[in-house]
């Protein structure tokens, strides 16, 4: 990716927030933008969240106009809402909103199939992780999405299949590794950090 292509992608600071038992939220600040939010977050899980994955698969890979990147370049994802800062007139506050989901609209559309190579390798590196687990639940887990993984597998694209290498497997799921000890160790009301494009802090 050419220096030019990175610069256009504002920071963004995505924080992975624990709010119950079984629930979490993300919250999204960016540079110069309204602050998002999805809460509740779908697919809570107490040691992969479903959007957590997305986030690690898409840096590693380098996925800049999934979820993430879609999000950076002022979209929503169809899942994210601005938050109202403290003082904002409710009008503009909505007029916001509209320009916000008009927006989020057409980049879902303009890059629906960065979405769904997402999608796709989020399946897959989830499997493989589980699937090399010294747990013995998550193995179990990853037996049982064994069907799946090999039938989502077999609709990569030489070039998805190309990047999904062995190599970047292993990248990924050290990476998961790293995210979820930090992420089963938070207590209600704690949050993980992440920051895109980049590592994190």
């Amino acid at each position: 990716m050419s220096r030019l292509q990175t610069k256009k992608f504002a920071a963004l600071e995505i924080q992975f927030r624990r709010t119950g038992e079984r629930r979490y939220a993300v919250t999204i600040h960016r540079s110069g933008q309204p602050t998002l939010e999805m809460n509740p977050a779908p697919g809570y899980d107490s040691a992969m969240p479903h959007d957590l994955l997305h986030f690690i698969v898409e840096s590693e890979l380098g996925l800049r106009q999934g979820i993430f990147g879609q999000i950076a370049d002022g979209g929503t994802a169809g899942t994210f809402r601005s938050v109202q800062s403290p003082g904002e007139d409710h009008r503009e506050a909505a007029r916001s909103r509209r320009r916000e989901t008009q927006r989020g609209s057409k980049l879902l559309r303009q890059w629906q199939e960065d979405s769904m190579q997402s999608e796709r390798a989020t399946v897959i590196c989830l499997y493989e992780w589980l699937a090399q687990s010294a747990d013995t639940a998550r193995r179990a887990l990853a037996a049982e999405m064994t069907v799946n993984a090999k039938h989502v597998r077999s609709q990569l694209t030489a070039a998805e299949s190309q990047a999904l290498n062995e190599s970047a497997i292993k990248r990924i799921c050290a990476r998961m590794e790293e995210l979820s000890n930090q992420w089963a160790a938070l207590e209600i009301g704690q949050a993980l950090t992440v920051f895109w494009p980049g590592k994190i802090r």
